[in-house]
């Protein structure tokens, strides 16, 4: 008998566990955030022949929703003043997004 309650409380544990991890996955908004960078920054003029151009960029929002770039790291300087450019200060349709967390997200431009 304590074997059968056992096992049921730790089915019990783990049902429970589950039910709160796909909860909090809904309140993310990172992958939207980042689909909609990933969209300003489609249009560029980098002349890239091999190879890939890569960078993390640390942003966060202000009080009005837009995204201010706190720092963009990279070995490019054209590829820091284009992701600057086209991102701070811009708005983005995100719900869930706290004024002053900081995010970060990779960006990858290739040929």
């Amino acid at each position: 008998m304590k074997k059968i309650s056992l096992v049921l409380v730790a089915a019990m544990l783990l049902l429970s566990g589950n039910v709160l991890a796909a909860d909090l996955d809904a309140n993310k908004p990172s992958k939207s955030i980042s689909t909609q960078i990933q969209k300003m920054l489609q249009n560029n003029s980098f002349d890239i022949e091999e190879g890939e151009l890569y960078a993390q960029v640390r942003f966060t929002f202000n009080n009005e929703g837009e995204i201010v770039v706190l720092s963009v790291e990279t070995e490019d300087n054209a590829l820091e003043g284009f992701v600057k450019g086209r991102l701070n200060y811009k708005k983005v349709d995100a719900q869930n997004t706290e004024e002053g967390k900081m995010y970060t997200v990779a960006v990858r431009i290739t040929a």
